[in-house]
């Protein structure tokens, strides 16, 4: 294997932790673990997401991360540094999820600019309006004017490189970000009538519990952890041989479980106390976010003021997501072409901007172009989330049990971990991962095409 000392690196295990928990904690946190939450139960959901985190998600971060480490590439060298074999285009897999993911991310990332815009210029009323979404993203200039001015963001930010880029970034926003939960979370759980939401939530309602419960705990976790993007890998390249890789993924979970729990606190409360306890309004993706949410804030009071502390939350957690799906894809360029950081980094901005704004103007002006009967944005999402990803998670398990072997993954790992969870690590990889995967993809497009409802 080849090994490329001169290659860009985290400064230490904080740096590491802080950027990697930065690429888990993105939009599906905020609006999809809710939703899913107060769908299965509250307690019973948490319960099996915690139980998948220590396990499941574990030995998936775990496995990229090693993998990264060991081999010092992305995720296409990472699979052509054990020579030629057949597994070799899972690594093509995990290098084009993020190409793909990355621009329509950033639409998303313009909108909520364009939310925190308004919220500073006092315009909390107007964003109640039932159509100003729907308006809003019809249009053609102002999305893609947003979705330019996120993109700059992120590209100046992967322009500046690991520790002075991504690095110093993660350490800037993920601190603010969690002060920002927390004080929206206490503000919600506050309001009158808030209670029931919080018991909902909290207290576990096992005649909810169900073979779905299982299945949605178990895709959120998939998506939520920034497994299958290659950018475990790419993190994992950038590691330090000296850094514990094992506590350092342990820290990576609690982080990003202890704000989907926040993001929770934060909105089913609300929620619910502005409802009156009607579950339907917890509706996932953009709906909650920018049609519901508004309208709550207005009903509680202070809302410019809450709404300006909430999108700057979400703008934060968005761009810590965006970064890492960006660098990942930079990263790629770079190993298998040789080009500069700075080259690449223009290829791959324009790449997002070629294919993000087909997607923003699939909501108006390209409407009626229907890939599969969807729009572009969602044909784009469905084939990244629910077909690449799942394939480019089983990849790396049959990679590593049929190609790598468990006992150079564990000696990667005991260079500075004592790996105390092997035997699990073990059983995860070679059976309970890859059962999960297969569950994972079929759920994913049955429920992209309405077959099941998650």
């Amino acid at each position: 294997m080849e090994k490329t000392d001169s290659r860009s690196s985290f400064s230490g295990r904080l740096g590491y932790v802080l950027a990697v928990a930065g690429s888990a904690v993105g939009l599906g946190n905020l609006w999809r673990f809710p939703y899913l939450a107060a769908k299965y139960g509250g307690g019973i959901f948490l319960f099996v997401y915690v139980i998948l985190a220590v396990t499941f998600g574990f030995a998936l971060i775990l496995s990229e991360t090693a993998l990264g480490r060991m081999t010092r590439k992305s995720p296409i060298g990472a699979f052509e540094a054990f020579g030629k074999n057949r597994l070799r285009f899972g690594g093509w897999i995990n290098a084009v999820v993020p190409m793909i993911i990355v621009p329509y991310y950033c639409v998303v990332g313009g909108w909520v600019a364009k939310y925190l815009f308004e919220y500073i210029s006092r315009n909390s009323v107007s964003l109640t309006a039932d159509d100003y979404f729907a308006t809003f993203i019809s249009s053609s200039g102002e999305p893609i004017f947003w979705f330019c001015i996120y993109v700059l963001v992120t590209f100046l930010v992967v322009m500046c490189g690991v520790e002075k880029g991504i690095e110093k970034a993660s350490k800037i926003m993920m601190p603010i970000l969690v002060v920002l939960a927390v004080i929206i979370a206490a503000y919600s759980v506050t309001r009158p009538g808030a209670i029931e939401g919080v018991k909902y939530y909290l207290i576990p309602d096992f005649s909810q519990f169900s073979f779905m419960t299982v299945v949605a705990a178990m895709g959120q976790l998939f998506y939520s952890l920034s497994i299958a993007m290659g950018i475990l890998y790419t993190y994992g390249s950038y590691m330090k041989k000296d850094v514990n890789m094992e506590q350092a993924t342990g820290q990576i979970e609690l982080f990003d479980t202890a704000i989907a729990f926040l993001a929770g606190l934060m909105i089913i409360p609300a929620v619910f106390a502005f409802s009156g306890g009607d579950k339907s309004k917890l509706q996932a993706g953009p709906s909650l976010m920018f049609i519901t949410i508004p309208k709550v804030f207005e009903s509680m009071g202070m809302a410019n003021l809450i709404g300006f502390i909430f999108f700057l939350l979400v703008l934060f957690a968005a761009l810590t997501s965006s970064i890492s799906l960006m660098e990942t894809c930079v990263s790629t360029i770079q190993d298998q072409t040789g080009w500069s950081r700075k080259k690449s980094g223009i290829v791959i901005g324009l790449e997002m901007v070629i294919v993000g704004v087909p997607c923003s103007l699939g909501f108006g002006l390209w409407d009626f172009i229907k890939p599969l009967g969807m729009s572009i944005f969602d044909f784009c999402d469905f084939i990244s989330n629910s077909v690449m990803m799942p394939i480019a998670g089983i990849c790396t398990c049959i990679f590593i049990v049929k190609v790598v072997g468990f006992n150079r993954i564990a000696d990667e790992i005991r260079l500075s971990s004592k790996f105390k969870r092997e035997k699990a690590y073990r059983f995860c990889i070679q059976y309970l991962a890859p059962v999960c995967l297969v569950i994972i993809l079929i759920s994913s497009v049955l429920n992209t095409f309405g077959m099941i409802k998650m």
